[in-house]
């Protein structure tokens, strides 16, 4: 079968929108027509990947139908409205390398796990997870990365509680994922930091309590004064290395003794390949730092997050706030890249 999709022949090149070969799905594969997909800042660090194999089709958050199932899927059926996500159904140690799922362009293998800036996706059904017809296929797509992401890091990764004070740098997607996800579990206060005015503003409309400006402040010293000294949880959803540094600094200290612990900073954005931190941090003030990637259950979050959606508690038609057609993808790109999208912007098909 022939489909359109967004490719990147070479390191560094414009995204070109050309027909791809699907092949029938292996015995573990399906096929998705997609209906939607999201688009991901994670995306543009793979655009400027030099090292990386071409040619590629990105894209890891989209909606669409079942339209061909492989032999040995049994929790899909054609037909069936499905999200396509990065994360799979089933947990798996470690990190799996980017692979090839036999879609071909001009008779070169397409490299990556999965991919939905295309029309029709071949995925391993593992990264494929039915959803109820009575959602929209537009907005869903989030669900597979911004929403699990941020929303996942507050929720399985920290394990937010009533009260806790939380600062989350990045109010992007992610961030403001994050930030409803808290809002939810009644977090207080919930601090949005970032450069843009406007996108603290926003992040007013996901439950931010306080934001701060961190071009016109220091904001690991604005985080400790909203906070009497520091929050229980700060949150990295950017991925440089700046916010990589700020975010254990921004936590609350502990001290000696048995369950003294401080504040646990979280990174969720893709970081750089290094960054610098005080080890007192640890030792003296006993603060945590760790990593949280895609820290969700699919088969049973993506239906929570949906109904949330639906009674109105998680409104990802307001995350959603620009639109584009396959054919504009780079314009999307360097929308997301220079700064201009509130929320999260989608492709449609």
């Amino acid at each position: 079968m022939k489909t359109r999709a967004a490719l990147q022949t070479a390191p560094g090149q414009r995204l070109i929108v050309d027909e791809i070969e699907v092949p029938d799905p292996l015995p573990d594969q399906v096929v998705v027509k997609l209906a939607s997909s999201g688009v991901c800042h994670s995306q543009l660090h793979a655009m400027h990947d030099l090292d990386g194999p071409r040619p590629i089709v990105l894209g890891h958050e989209g909606t669409g139908i079942v339209t061909a199932v492989g032999r040995d899927v049994t929790h899909l059926s054609e037909g069936d409205h499905a999200i396509v996500t990065w994360v799979p159904r089933t947990p798996q140690i470690g990190r799996k390398d980017a692979v090839t799922v036999g879609a071909t362009y001009r008779e070169e293998l397409v490299h990556g796990l999965v991919y939905t800036w295309g029309e029709d996706s071949l995925s391993n059904a593992e990264y494929v997870v039915p959803i109820s017809k009575e959602y929209p296929m537009d907005v869903s797509s989030i669900v597979g990365c911004a929403v699990l992401t941020g929303a996942g890091a507050v929720l399985h990764t920290a394990k937010v509680r009533s009260g806790d004070s939380i600062a989350v740098f990045g109010a992007g997607g992610i961030g403001l994922c994050a930030i409803q996800m808290a809002a939810l579990l009644q977090a207080y206060p919930i601090i949005a930091v970032d450069l843009q005015d406007g996108k603290l503003d926003f992040a007013r409309e996901f439950g931010a309590t306080h934001t701060v400006n961190a071009s016109e402040v220091d904001p690991v010293e604005a985080i400790r004064d909203i906070t009497s000294g520091g929050a229980d949880f700060a949150f990295d959803a950017i991925g440089l290395r700046i916010t990589n540094e700020q975010i254990l600094p921004a936590t609350r200290s502990g001290g000696p003794g048995a369950d003294n612990i401080g504040g646990m900073a979280v990174m969720i954005g893709w970081p750089g390949e290094e960054m610098t931190l005080d080890p007192g941090h640890f030792m003296r003030h006993q603060r945590q730092y760790r990593g949280s990637l895609g820290a969700t259950y699919p088969d049973k979050d993506f239906e929570m997050f949906l109904r949330w959606h639906q009674e109105g508690k998680f409104p990802l038609d307001k995350l959603v706030t620009r639109r584009y057609k396959l054919d504009q993808i780079n314009e999307a790109c360097d929308d997301l890249e220079s700064g201009q999208i509130l929320g999260r912007s989608i492709i449609e098909y």
